[in-house]
């Protein structure tokens, strides 16, 4: 018995119904795209998404043919609730901010930039790790707290692209980045600036705080190791110089010399990128709708209520279009079914037409086979040939009567009057 040939082992998919995590459910998730090939803007979008991590699509695939409608499709089924829209125009780059999937959508002119590369570069002690950008980072607000309706919709929106903290839950060594955010009354610019937090105690010299941090010192300038410490005992850090920056943790840190209820002091490493914004525009919805708030153009009443009017009369003209293709499509739907129908029925009876004429012609070809059988039994008992039309007469008469209707001829009977006429 031959063996059956195996194609490659495949390892089995195992479907399991894990269930989601509600607090990963109930995060704020982003989608960070760019429209246009601006200089710059798409290194400038990576950047961001960086920021936005891990609550976001880092490796999301932008094509030119997709709209902002593709991507609303499937921010339900991916729990996205924010979008970051960076764009290039001839008057300079914006920023637009969505709350998905019906606003508002607020848009900011960006006045300058710098790029992560530009800034790390740029630093003398560079700390850029891959731990820090596993958890969300903290947001930092400050003067946002002015009169005005914008002021309130930037500081909410802000607030709620990124998740909440619970003081009294919360793991302190989850705390590794943090997004500042200061706004300036009078320029009304927004100073956007994001750093990787570093705890690290104080009330020790250097060279013990290398020890404690588990740093292999350079002894190669001391001929003992109580001399490496006597030397570095008077220099000191320079986060101890500063008291403000002391603070007192309530629970054990991650990193080595923070205990609880010890006094460490907390250090700011710029990650990038910078970005200096400005509020321009407030829409009422998704990059399209009734602007509640522009800083530079300002509208009178009659305006405002004309421009409404314009809108309204515009939705009700694309609500009554759709409902006219809607109706042309259930049209041309129905019209389609009944050609099918009709398609089916022919396609029917031209089968049953080929099938009568199948069997006919097998009909036929075994009246053919008999005549021929029956010639060649005379010529084996007579010995002569037969005439042609011996056989052809019978097959004929054969097939008529296969043909012929079998049913038998009533009688007539005659009905009579009386007894002459039946005489008659």
């Amino acid at each position: 018995m031959a063996r059956s040939k195996k194609g490659r082992c495949v390892k089995k998919n195992k479907h399991q119904n894990h269930e989601e995590d509600v607090g990963l459910v109930k995060a704020p998730h982003s989608f960070v795209i760019h429209r246009g090939t601006g200089e710059h803007i798409v290194e400038l979008t990576r950047d961001f998404r960086r920021v936005m991590e891990p609550f976001t699509a880092s490796s999301l695939r932008e094509r030119k043919h997709n709209t902002i409608k593709d991507f609303v499709s499937v921010a339900g089924v991916l729990h996205v609730t924010h979008m970051s829209v960076f764009s290039r125009t001839e008057m300079g780059m914006y920023l637009k901010l969505a709350r998905l999937p019906k606003g508002p959508t607020l848009t900011f002119k960006i006045h300058n930039f710098s790029l992560t590369r530009d800034v790390i570069s740029s630093l003398k002690k560079q700390m850029v790790f891959e731990e820090a950008f596993k958890n969300s980072p903290l947001i930092v607000l400050n003067n946002f707290s002015g009169e005005g309706m914008q002021m309130k919709l930037m500081a909410s929106m802000f607030q709620n692209m990124f998740p909440t903290i619970n003081l009294t839950t919360v793991n302190l060594s989850t705390i590794r980045r943090c997004v500042c955010l200061n706004y300036n009354t009078t320029t009304k610019h927004i100073d956007f600036r994001h750093y990787a937090i570093k705890v690290v105690p104080v009330g020790l010299s250097k060279s013990v705080k290398k020890l404690v941090q588990a740093k292999i010192p350079n002894l190669s300038k001391c001929h003992d190791y109580s001399e490496f410490i006597t030397k570095a005992m008077m220099s000191e850090s320079e986060a101890e110089d500063d008291d403000t920056s002391h603070v007192t943790l309530s629970q054990k840190l991650s990193s080595r010399g923070n205990h609880e209820k010890g006094t460490s002091a907390i250090r700011l490493h710029e990650l990038g990128p910078r970005m200096t914004l400005q509020l321009m525009k407030v829409e009422d919805g998704l990059f399209d709708g009734e602007v509640m708030f522009h800083e530079i153009v300002h509208k009178t009443e009659e305006e405002i209520q004309r421009i409404k009017k314009s809108r309204d009369d515009k939705k009700k003209l694309k609500e009554k279009r759709k409902k006219t293709q809607d109706d042309n499509k259930e049209k041309k739907e129905s019209k389609k079914n009944e050609n099918k129908e009709k398609s089916l029925k022919g396609m029917k009876k031209k089968e049953n037409d080929t099938l009568m004429h199948k069997y006919a012609k097998e009909s036929n070809d075994a009246n053919a086979f008999e005549e021929d059988d029956d010639a060649q039994y005379y010529r084996e008992e007579v010995g002569q040939e037969p005439d042609k039309d011996l056989f052809k007469g019978n097959s004929s008469m054969k097939r008529k009567q296969s043909y012929a209707p079998k049913y038998k001829p009533k009688s007539k009977k005659v009905k009579f009057s009386d007894d002459k006429q039946r005489n008659k």
